[in-house]
């Protein structure tokens, strides 16, 4: 028995191709597309170089406490780094101040210790690490300074740590 096509009663398989090759693709596209929308994917991971410079910044920041120099500066910039890490916009901001007015303050660091009244050179600078005992002299000292300042600046205005930050993030309670 062949099965009878104006029956309506009985099926025979044609409704179900159609919905299997047309509708039950939108279907699924829909789902993935809602899926896709209620849960945002992240694209850019943390960048290394950012990672490094909060790795400096969160061991600058605890050498710090630990040696009870300037705490409240210590704690702000941990509270910075822990803001980076939860790709706040406003810590990519605050990271850009940061390093453009740390470049500032130690560029202008050599001028600000200029003693007019002392013309002698002065004895270098006596540093030990360990075992190692080396004397360096003070421009050596500021021109390795004012390059990592440097290479902070330039970290924290590279396009891939803009990208970084996501905007999409809102952690306000009333939205």
């Amino acid at each position: 028995m062949k099965n009878d096509t104006s029956d309506p009663s009985i099926d025979n398989g044609d409704d179900l191709d159609a919905v299997t090759n047309g509708e039950i693709d939108k279907d699924e596209a829909l789902q993935t597309q809602a899926k896709s929308a209620a849960i945002p994917v992240l694209k850019h991971a943390l960048p290394k170089r950012l990672a490094a410079l909060c790795a400096f910044f969160a061991i600058a920041s605890i050498s710090g406490l630990i040696a009870k120099q300037g705490e409240l500066f210590c704690i702000l910039t941990i509270i910075m780094v822990i803001a980076i890490l939860g790709r706040q916009r406003t810590a990519m901001y605050f990271l850009q101040g940061y390093t453009v007015l740390q470049l500032a303050l130690v560029s202008m660091l050599p001028v600000y210790l200029y003693d007019p009244d002392n013309l002698l050179v002065g004895n270098p600078s006596t540093f030990k690490l360990g075992e190692l005992q080396t004397k360096v002299p003070d421009f050596v000292i500021f021109g390795i300074i004012i390059v990592l300042a440097m290479v902070q600046v330039w970290v924290a205005f590279t396009p891939k740590v803009k990208a970084y930050f996501n905007t999409k993030i809102n952690m306000n309670i009333m939205s």
